[in-house]
């Protein structure tokens, strides 16, 4: 039996990871991520998660760039998976191939990548980019893909799509694995799930009950098996631990009652650009309220708030699920990252470790 991994969130963009004016001990610059990726990787996580952004949203008013943040930890960590988010469209496929392929040799092996498709028309126009309707983004990041691994894998690539055109192009140095880079990617509509059958290894979920997981994995599923392929789910989830389950809760409160309703507002206007503006209406946010936005991926509904056993037996019940990793986000990095570490994550794996006993007897 396989163990759940973890991932955490990086805030390479100022506010946190709450759209609230609460005040949240975590921070943005490359010290303080230094800081926390050491931490994460001394507690058990396996994987690191950097955003993409380039203009201010849910008042995330600075941003690191991820790819070159994610250089620049791969050199200060020994052992934490590194996942590079990107937005097709503002990069070109074969550019970015490199800049993997270089963190990738940075790292010795622990470069990641998640395929993002964009929900911010802003990110795009601003910068002269064309702003595609929906299943067309998808479209493009599954070339973006394809690109991507013709790159790792061929002596000179040769590719002929709608977005991208590939001649003779070589790529050297491969990745560290032959396999090449893992990629992730995250959606949660009818075009999402087919582009994650056909291309990626792992598919990104926000949070939801557990009917809305159990959907989605059962369909990618089988629309994987359709392609012969296997794909991985990872599932987004905010964490509030405490010493008890009132105390989780009234904290919860706290940063729904000082959300920053302009801020709020303003994302969810943004995001309309996303699941709700697919065909069928139902990709991400499309049933968001307003206190799902607070957490900008629907993190409060996953369910993760309460004590250590608590949130440890909820872990367990995603897994049983079929959720491979749980991707956390947390209000005060600076001290609740190494808590989880320390008081959640030896928990799930004593409990892991039960149920296989309880299996083989």
């Amino acid at each position: 039996m396989s163990h759940v991994k973890f991932a955490y969130w990086v805030p390479n963009v100022s506010g946190g990871l709450v759209v609230s004016t609460l005040p949240q001990q975590t921070d943005w610059t490359f010290e303080a991520n230094k800081r926390y990726a050491q931490t994460a990787e001394q507690n058990g996580f396996d994987y690191a998660l950097l955003q993409t952004r380039f203009i201010a949203s849910y008042g995330a008013d600075k941003q690191l760039e991820a790819a070159a943040l994610g250089s620049a930890l791969a050199a200060v960590t020994d052992k934490i998976n590194l996942i590079s988010a990107v937005h097709p469209g503002l990069w070109h496929p074969a550019v970015y191939a490199k800049i993997l392929s270089t963190i990738d040799r940075v790292s010795g092996g622990r470069a990641a990548v998640n395929v993002v498709s964009g929900w911010f028309k802003g990110e795009f126009t601003s910068f002269g980019e064309p702003w595609l309707e929906h299943d067309e983004r998808y479209r493009r990041s599954e070339e973006f893909i394809k690109v991507l691994r013709q790159l790792w894998s061929e002596e000179k690539a040769n590719f002929r799509g709608d977005f991208y055109q590939i001649s003779d192009a070589p790529h050297k140095p491969k990745p560290v694995r032959e396999e090449g880079i893992p990629i992730f990617q995250g959606g949660n509509s009818k075009a999402a799930r087919q582009m994650a059958a056909k291309v990626s290894d792992w598919y990104f979920m926000n949070g939801n009950t557990n009917q809305g997981i159990r959907d989605q994995i059962d369909d990618v599923k089988q629309l994987a098996q359709k392609e012969g392929r296997e794909v991985k789910f990872a599932l987004n989830g905010f964490v509030i631990v405490r010493d008890t389950e009132e105390e989780a809760i009234a904290q919860l409160e706290q940063i729904i009652t000082h959300a920053n309703d302009d801020a709020v507002e303003g994302f969810r206007k943004a995001v309309q650009q996303a699941g709700a503006s697919s065909k069928e209406g139902e990709g991400m946010w499309a049933n968001s309220s307003f206190e799902d936005l607070v957490q900008y991926n629907d993190g409060f509904k996953t369910g993760l708030i309460g004590t250590p056993e608590q949130v440890a037996d909820r872990i367990i019940e995603l897994k049983e699920l079929g959720v491979d990793l749980v991707l956390t986000a947390f209000l005060n990095y600076d001290t609740e990252l190494e808590e989880f570490g320390k008081k959640v994550i030896p928990l799930v794996r004593e409990k892991e470790q039960e149920r296989q006993k309880g299996a083989a007897a």
